[in-house]
């Protein structure tokens, strides 16, 4: 990938976690970034989390699978109490007051990655 596009896309996923309230300071915040970016580009690895995507990230971190489900777990739980509802209605139809339980680690991730590969694949990416 173009690096100009790679850091455009980092900081898309950036923004639109901090917008959803994930504080920067977690472990989690890195772990679903580094889960985005790795969706953005193969969407197989939200297929399987557990097989793939958290023996990656535990990998390039030096940490344990466990510790890597649990720190994204914590960082959504967080987003979804803080975070920003008209963001939380616009990736998953529905929001906290709803009365419906937090998206799971693999909708989360899944769902912000799909936004950013939509909009880097529209006109307006291109523009600018």
């Amino acid at each position: 990938m173009d690096v100009d596009v790679e850091k455009k896309v980092e900081q898309m996923v950036s923004h639109m976690m901090l917008d959803m309230g994930v504080p920067a300071h977690l472990k989690g915040y890195r772990y679903v970034r580094t889960a985005v970016l790795m969706a953005e580009e193969d969407m197989k690895v939200v297929g399987s989390v557990t097989k793939l995507l958290y023996p990656e990230i535990a990998k390039l971190y030096n940490t344990t699978d466990g510790k890597v489900e649990r720190a994204i777990r914590n960082a959504i739980e967080i987003s979804w109490e803080r975070g920003n509802k008209e963001t939380f209605e616009y990736l998953f139809g529905y929001c906290a007051e709803s009365g419906q339980g937090r998206p799971t680690n693999s909708e989360y991730i899944a769902a912000i990655a799909d936004v950013i590969r939509m909009q880097k694949n529209s006109k307006k990416w291109e523009k600018e």
